[in-house]
């Protein structure tokens, strides 16, 4: 068949069926917790500083063609925060800031994502921290590299909403706003 007859029965088959999408469905089940990462920023007495989170467990059910459906969930353990010095790590573990003795894990799990358009997504869910749960939206960007996605967001967390840094922690030493990043890979299935 020649390009002139392959035009004209792709434009007899769009006149009769309407338009194709050529574009497949991608789906996204598991997360690969090794290649993703989940991390903070924060101001601290003027200066900006970073940490991390080493333990998490993410799941993901999310299919192209079906935003609306999908769903995501994630695990983090407080434990493994890394920000920086062991003196803060030990510090955030106490009972003003995350009280890993009583809550060792805070989750994030969907009830809404809606898709916006251009591989961008609004993930709205129930964010558990410190015993309180608080809605949260989160805008994500889905890019795809040789059959893997890759989910960036990005969530300004106050932490007052949780009840963190109280005491002698809650004059202005660190900022209210914790800006949490997170780069979650999945392949394609």
């Amino acid at each position: 068949m020649n390009l002139r007859s392959a035009r004209c029965v792709a434009l007899a088959g769009t006149l009769l069926f309407g338009p194709v999408s050529f574009a497949e469905a991608v789906e996204y089940k598991e997360v690969n917790a090794k290649a993703s990462t989940l991390s903070f920023t924060y101001q601290q007495m003027g200066s900006r500083s970073y940490g991390t989170f080493g333990k998490f467990e993410a799941r993901l059910d999310f299919d192209t063609d079906n935003p609306s459906a999908a769903h995501a969930m994630l695990t983090i353990d407080l434990n493994s925060i890394d920000a920086g010095s062991s003196d803060a790590n030990t510090e955030l573990q106490k009972p003003a800031w995350f009280d890993t003795q009583t809550y060792p894990m805070a989750t994030f799990e969907s009830t809404t994502i809606k898709a916006l358009g251009d591989n961008r997504y609004t993930f709205t869910g129930k964010l558990s921290l410190r015993g309180l749960t608080r809605e949260v939206s989160v805008p994500v960007l889905l890019k795809s590299e040789s059959s893997i996605g890759i989910f960036d967001g990005e969530l300004v967390l106050k932490r007052d909403d949780f009840k963190m840094g109280e005491g002698e922690w809650a004059d202005s030493v660190v900022s209210n706003e914790i800006n949490i990043r997170f780069r979650m890979v999945a392949p394609q299935r």
